[in-house]
């Protein structure tokens, strides 16, 4: 009987591990790189119209925020690790940024992409606990699942179901006063010029001209700085600087020999008793 007993214990594991391998193998882990590939791809995309629901249960029409700029901040309520700490860095930024651009210069949205948890009162909790609600111009917004996955397709913005939640790409998307795709911030703690940068483009129409040091500097970061979605960090890249540095070195050169050769033959010259 007790061979009968651990044969059958044996047969049901069989069977909960065949159920579990088939389900696990559905669900493959999300590829850094490609949806690196696939955010950059949806630069230049336009937003639809959608209307998505606030954490008051009040209807939010994307078309009523076109005008300026958006900040949209990508994120699920439940969770306890990435987008707590992403929303906590992003308000901080948010609030300096519009100390320098003007407090009604952009809007900001922080869309839930779980439709199906991401209720107004998970929505109103998690305004609450980041100190979101009371700051003019942020809104706090989710949507049914039709509407959700098509505003995240025009984002670029890719996702996977994961124990516990979910695994997802780390993003902030900045729309113009358009509603089109103009620049993609990466990680939770991202550089301020990344985000700062492109919004001063927007806001005044073209890339800051300011010779002030710390805005030189600030455009200095913002083209030097690159994302590795390997890491999921960005870094300096001073290849940049290698760069500029050898090619101006190339052409100080190239003036060097051209100013020699000009002086041997305007020697030459006198020398023959020409003219030069």
């Amino acid at each position: 009987m007790g061979r009968l007993t651990l044969a059958a214990s044996a047969l049901a594991l069989a069977l909960v591990l065949a159920l579990v391998r088939p389900a696990a193998a559905q669900a493959p882990k999300l590829d850094a790189e490609v949806a690196f590939e696939e955010s950059q791809a949806a630069i230049g995309s336009q937003t639809g119209d959608h209307v998505l629901t606030d954490h008051t249960g009040r209807p939010l029409a994307l078309a009523g925020l076109r005008g300026r700029p958006l900040v949209v901040s990508l994120v699920f309520t439940s969770c306890a690790t990435v987008c707590p700490i992403t929303t906590d860095h992003l308000r901080d930024l948010i609030l300096e940024a519009r100390r320098s651009l003007g407090p009604g210069s952009f809007d900001v949205l922080t869309f839930g992409f779980d439709a199906s948890g991401d209720r107004p009162a998970q929505l109103a909790a998690f305004a609450g606990t980041h100190r979101l609600a009371g700051i003019p111009g942020w809104h706090v917004a989710s949507a049914d699942a039709a509407t959700t996955a098509a505003f995240l397709a025009e984002l670029g913005f890719s996702f996977r179901t994961a124990a516990g939640g979910f695994d997802h790409v780390t993003q902030t998307t900045i729309l113009d006063a358009g509603g089109r795709v103009y620049r993609q911030v990466y990680g939770e703690n991202f550089p301020m010029p990344m985000l700062v940068e492109p919004l001063k483009e927007l806001v005044y129409g073209t890339a800051t001209r300011s010779l002030a040091a710390a805005d030189l500097w600030d455009r200095i970061s913002f083209l030097c700085t690159v994302y590795n979605p390997r890491t999921g960090a960005y870094r300096f890249d001073y290849g940049i600087f290698f760069g500029i540095f050898f090619g101006g070195l190339s052409l100080v050169l190239t003036g060097v020999i051209i100013l020699r050769l000009w002086l041997q033959r305007r020697r030459a010259l006198r020398a023959s008793g020409g003219a030069a």
